[in-house]
């Protein structure tokens, strides 16, 4: 018995022609509009994350006393610091008008990462005793989840 092969021809350039026509045209004030838009987005977020942040250090030195409250902002600056550095290169990028593009994206969230990771380790190492590991985790997953309050507010 033969194996009968189906083939269907496809043409990998078929779209490349028309390319052209589907790209959007933007003139400088729309270009303004959405990176303004862009920028006002990306300083929200950090702004909400710092409010969060603010209100589980309060809370944890209310109900634990200050060597939780240190903790929550230990864990709390060790996402905030490289999330708001992140920030301030892709603004520096909208303002200086050049394009930012899915790999500096990737890698600016490698940086937040890893950054994260970094201060984290240098929490534990540097803290000691005076460590209060649920503070810690609190305050990190409260800037961790900032955007949050943002989406509840409808402001994202």
């Amino acid at each position: 018995m033969r194996n009968l092969v189906m083939t269907i021809p496809h043409d990998k350039y078929a779209y490349s022609a028309n390319a052209e026509h589907n790209v959007l045209k933007l003139s400088q004030a729309e270009k303004a509009r959405l990176n303004a838009s862009s920028a006002k987005g990306l300083v929200n977020i950090v702004l909400a994350q710092f409010f969060l942040l603010a209100i589980v250090v309060v809370l944890c030195w209310v109900v634990s006393g200050v060597a939780a409250a240190m903790s929550a902002l230990a864990g709390g600056m060790a996402y905030l610091v490289p999330t708001a550095l992140f920030v301030l290169h892709m603004l520096l990028k909208l303002y200086s008008g050049s394009n930012a593009s899915v790999l500096t994206f990737f890698w600016g969230e490698a940086f937040k990462l890893g950054g994260t990771v970094g201060l984290l380790a240098l929490i534990v190492k540097f803290s000691g005793t005076l460590l209060v590991w649920p503070a810690l985790l609190i305050g990190l997953v409260a800037v961790l989840k900032g955007y949050v309050l943002l989406l509840a507010f409808k402001r994202l």
